[in-house]
């Protein structure tokens, strides 16, 4: 599908396919692609005679974030956020003098979907910018995605501190291992952003961008945010593993010391029951009428006098 959106004289305009398209008489004009059909992608071609290159980059899925520049356009590959796989969107943008091109897989970006529409708000001032700002907003959009999904994960963090510590401590190893992934899938998504605002901020094409440098420094800013907040978060589950590694391991320690107690206490008592089963004829105290009850009593006896002296001990405070 081809969405297009242009603006002319003051009002907006809304083509409905690209033959019937006149970009002499727009002040500006944005060609959406949305999961085009084989036909719609010649257009690249034909029509917008993108470099070859450009448009397997488009075609090819899935690019590392990156800007390049052409004669008479730059073209970038940005990743949105899959809210809900936190795995990236592609988005390929072309920014020329008097259009902005955008081409994605999905039938609708939520992203672009809400640049459209704050454009249309805004009016003739977002047209007036030029085609740059149109492009500011679409990376600014993209960009300010990338928080709710980290938020969301540090609140999965600050969650482990209520956890209760008597559960299952692989099940919340394995849970904070989940939200680790999460966090490195995030952070592969923001430096490739980081990285490809970097390049084209410092680049000898950034005159290109003179203009609206302040806007795109300012999304460059919240990508520096963002990706601090996931290294400290990523700091933060390492913390929590091996809190929870060593509480796992206290409580192993504890169930150990039990076991060793309980033996420790029958150790005795196993002596002495060894030695009455060993079905000798002349052993006096078999014959002795109480001296089954006396055994048990000496077995009773000792095996609680232990008992209290290894509770004295604190062997038993765990």
């Amino acid at each position: 599908m081809i969405q297009i959106t242009a603006f002319a004289n003051g009002r907006w305009i809304h083509p409905d396919s690209l033959e019937a398209l006149d970009m002499e008489g727009f002040q500006c004009c944005w060609v959406d692609f949305a999961h085009p059909t084989s036909q719609e992608v010649e257009y690249l071609d034909n029509y917008f005679h993108f470099h070859p290159l450009a448009i397997e980059d488009c075609l090819h899925w899935l690019q590392r974030p990156k800007v390049d520049f052409y004669e008479e356009y730059s073209f970038f590959v940005l990743h949105a956020m899959n809210k809900e796989s936190l795995s990236p969107d592609e988005v390929n943008l072309f920014v020329a003098d008097r259009f902005v091109v955008t081409y994605h897989e999905k039938d609708e970006l939520e992203e672009l979907a809400f640049v459209r529409e704050t454009i249309k708000e805004e009016g003739a001032p977002a047209w007036k910018e030029g085609n740059m700002y149109v492009a500011y907003l679409i990376m600014d959009t993209i960009v300010d995605g990338y928080f709710p999904a980290v938020f969301e994960l540090e609140d999965r963090l600050k969650e482990f501190d209520d956890l209760d510590r008597q559960k299952n401590g692989k099940d919340q190893i394995q849970m904070l291992y989940t939200v680790r992934g999460d966090l490195f899938k995030l952070r592969r998504t923001v430096h490739g952003m980081s990285d490809m605002l970097y390049r084209m901020l410092h680049t000898s094409h950034a005159k290109r961008f003179s203009e609206n440098q302040w806007y795109f420094d300012n999304i460059y800013d919240h990508l520096i945010k963002i990706g601090e907040t996931i290294d400290a978060n990523r700091e933060m589950t390492s913390d929590i593993r091996d809190s929870l590694i060593s509480l796992h391991a206290d409580r192993m320690n504890s169930v150990m010391t039990l076991l060793t107690v309980i033996t420790t206490i029958f150790i005795p008592l196993t002596f002495i029951t060894g030695i009455y089963g060993m079905n000798f004829r002349n052993m006096p105290e078999t014959q002795h009428p109480y001296g089954y009850f006396f055994i048990l009593g000496i077995m009773f006896i000792g095996g609680f006098a232990m008992y209290k002296w290894f509770k004295k001990k604190g062997w038993f405070n765990f």
